[in-house]
Order: structure tokens, then C-alpha cells, then sequence
């Protein structure tokens, strides 16, 4: 049996039918303190190509942006998103959970470095190892 999601005690329909202020009293702080300061040009660009994207119904079309500092609000949920991190666009399908969450935490800037073993001139004693 699956559970239906809960943001709060509400569920994703009657988040998106609350007012924007309404809905906006539910994130955390920082979201929160963030979109009552308003939307920048570009995120409310974000929005409108979400919208619309979200009506075409197209199951395949993403959207793609380099606006990491957007908080991720209902109207986004089940749209797939393709962010900016410095080098490449990172996809991902936006969820419920990540409700109130900004989407640069979903595209990682910064990757695992391993490093493996020396190679041959890395140190003065290498220099002279036999090449047989």
C-alpha cells in the first residue's frame, strides 16, 4: 500500500491550490525569507517555462536552466528539470520531498576526487626505476 505524500499535513493538490503567500508560510526559513523578498526576472522566467511545459504534457521535455538559487514549490513537482552546475546541465525528475528545498542541491558543483598511485616521475627515486 503506498502512502500518499504530505507536505505539512497537506497534500500536493491542496498545496497548489493555496495562495502563494499561504504556501509560502509552510517552507523552511531560508526558503522562506527568499520568495517574500520576491521572484527575481529569471526565476519567474523558470516558472513560466515550467507551466508551460507542464501543460504541453509532454512526458519528455525538460526544462533546462542555470537558475540554481530557485526554491522548489508544488507547481514544479513531476517536471524534469535540467540544471547548470559550472560545466554540464545535471537532469533530474522533481519530486514532492524536494518541496522547499532550493534545486542546486539536486546538481552538484563539485565531484569525488580518487586519486590513484604515483606514476613514473612523481618523485626523484622514480626517475631511475628500470623501464624492463
Amino acid at each position: 500500500m503506498k502512502r500518499e505524500f504530505k507536505y505539512r499535513g497537506k497534500s500536493i493538490e491542496e498545496l497548489e491550490k493555496l495562495p502563494f503567500d499561504e504556501m509560502i508560510e509552510l517552507l523552511p526559513s531560508r526558503a522562506r525569507r527568499s520568495l517574500q523578498r520576491g521572484l527575481t526576472e529569471q526565476q519567474s522566467k523558470l516558472l513560466e517555462n515550467i507551466k508551460t511545459t507542464k501543460e504541453s504534457g509532454d512526458k519528455k521535455a525538460k526544462v533546462r536552466t542555470h537558475v540554481r538559487d530557485m526554491v522548489v514549490i508544488p507547481e514544479m513537482v513531476g517536471v524534469k528539470l535540467a540544471v547548470y552546475n559550472g560545466k554540464e546541465f545535471v537532469e533530474f525528475d522533481v519530486t514532492p520531498e524536494m518541496i522547499g528545498k532550493y534545486i542546486s542541491e539536486f546538481s552538484m558543483t563539485r565531484k569525488i576526487i580518487q586519486h590513484s598511485a604515483p606514476g613514473v616521475g612523481a618523485t626523484r627515486s622514480s626517475l631511475f626505476v628500470p623501464v624492463k
